[in-house]
């Protein structure tokens, strides 16, 4: 695990680019562990699995 791939993809799903699961990929750790790490540093998990531009073109 490197440190800037979490810190990146952590404000990545904080912005709703990704979900967990993509979030958890791109630093190279289990959803699990990004689950962890998001709430450790005060960003709330989110519990749809979908980013925020497509939850958002889903209800339209």
């Amino acid at each position: 695990m490197r440190r800037h791939a979490v810190v990146a993809a952590m404000s990545l799903y904080r912005a709703g680019t990704l979900t967990l699961e993509q979030a958890a990929g791109y630093a190279g750790v289990t959803p699990g562990t990004m689950r962890e790490r998001l709430r450790g540093n005060g960003i709330d998990v989110r519990e749809t699995a979908a980013p925020a531009g497509e939850a958002a073109t889903a209800q339209h």
